[in-house]
């Protein structure tokens, strides 16, 4: 096997890993698609944007080599489970009151609080807080390599648009006409399991060993 076809596997390989990891059901997801339903096309395409951002953050300080000696300092990872599971916990606190509250409130806090900036951080932080965004990221560096920089340029490239496709698309589809009704008849149940989901990540991830 020559080392452009080896090199064109592992690429292959690492956009179709890229593309399970964004496309599964997990936090930003569900974020998503609550803010797209709820407040949105416009933003929820800036939430994507920020959880985007948050990405290539990643990507760009693994790609440097940075981020494999932060894994190497222990200390590094654990104030990142830290934040990023006070985070989480925070996000279900907002999500389980607004499961508490009536349409006419949750709306009202919206218009009091909502803005493009904050909506764009708020997805930012949701992926600069992961920690296993920084591992995923140096396993795709790794798995990638071929000790040339143009080989890091398109594995980030490629995922940048894949990331663009999956989350962009999630924000699109449930800010339909459809979806926004749907999410309007099961608000409360749907912010209650957003709730829970993010309480258990960030239960979890406070109680992880680092």
């Amino acid at each position: 096997m020559t080392g452009n076809t080896f090199f064109s596997t592992n690429l292959l390989l690492t956009y179709a890993a890229y593309f399970v990891g964004t496309a599964s059901p997990g936090p930003s997801n569900l974020a998503i698609m609550s803010i797209a339903a709820n407040h949105g096309r416009r933003a929820g395409l800036i939430f994507a944007l920020g959880v985007i951002s948050g990405s290539m953050f990643w990507a760009m300080v693994a790609t440097l080599g940075v981020s494999a000696a932060l894994i190497a300092y222990s200390q590094f990872i654990i104030a990142v489970k830290i934040f990023g599971g006070l985070y989480l916990l925070w996000l279900a606190f907002k999500s389980g009151r607004r499961a508490l509250e009536t349409a006419t409130a949750s709306v009202m806090e919206l218009e009091r609080t909502q803005t493009s900036r904050s909506v764009y951080v708020r997805g930012a932080m949701l992926h600069l807080t992961n920690p296993k965004a920084i591992l995923v990221w140096v396993s795709i560096v790794a798995l990638s390599s071929n000790s040339t920089g143009s080989a890091h340029s398109v594995v980030v490239a490629g995922c940048a648009a894949i990331g663009c496709l999956v989350f962009g698309g999630y924000a699109v589809l449930f800010s339909t006409g459809l979806a926004r009704r749907m999410y309007v008849r099961a608000r409360r149940a749907m912010e209650g399991c957003l709730a829970v989901v993010f309480g258990i990540a960030g239960i979890r991830l406070l109680a992880s060993r680092a």
